[in-house]
């Protein structure tokens, strides 16, 4: 139901993308293990994941980071921690920001550390995860987050650069 609203409000440009989102979920399904929902949490990822499709604006990575502090802590607040919410959680973040660095990013070197701080591990994980068999887990380092660097730094370089040249 949430992806035939992302579907029905979305750029309609963008079906695939839409697609692509629903696929991905539900074939992960199993990873919320006895929920039997989403949860509030996991539909704002879900959602951060279709920005593309919903939203191409100045404001869609203020949202992005907005939407990334917010469904940690409101899972975290509500005990509906998942295996689904983390592996959903680093895709929407490695979907949105390479695609919004790939499309908005004047900079060169910038989109190639977009591409390096979310597309690698992404690739990363899953030859590793399909070479044993079995999901293996994202080391997260705990003092420093470089793809939380990156997305602060991009979100500012849009905001920057939508206020030069709206003067």
């Amino acid at each position: 139901m949430l992806h035939i609203a992302f579907l029905l409000f979305g750029n309609q440009h963008r079906p695939l993308w839409t697609a692509t989102s629903w696929l991905l979920a539900a074939t992960h399904l199993g990873m919320l293990e006895h929920r039997r929902s989403l949860g509030v949490a996991n539909v704002i990822t879900l959602t951060r994941a279709n920005l593309p499709a919903l939203a191409d604006g100045w404001a869609a990575p203020i949202v992005a980071l907005a939407s990334d502090l917010a469904d940690g802590r409101l899972a975290r607040r509500l005990g509906t921690e998942s295996a689904f919410g983390s592996a959903a959680d680093s895709l929407a973040d490695a979907a949105y920001w390479a695609w919004f660095a790939l499309r908005h990013e004047p900079s060169a070197r910038v989109r190639a550390a977009a591409l390096l701080a979310w597309v690698a591990p992404v690739v990363v994980v899953t030859t590793a995860s399909v070479g044993r068999g079995r999901m293996v887990d994202a080391p997260r380092p705990v003092l420093v987050r470089p793809a939380a660097l990156m997305q602060a730094a991009i979100a500012i370089r849009a905001v920057l650069r939508r206020r030069t040249t709206a003067k």
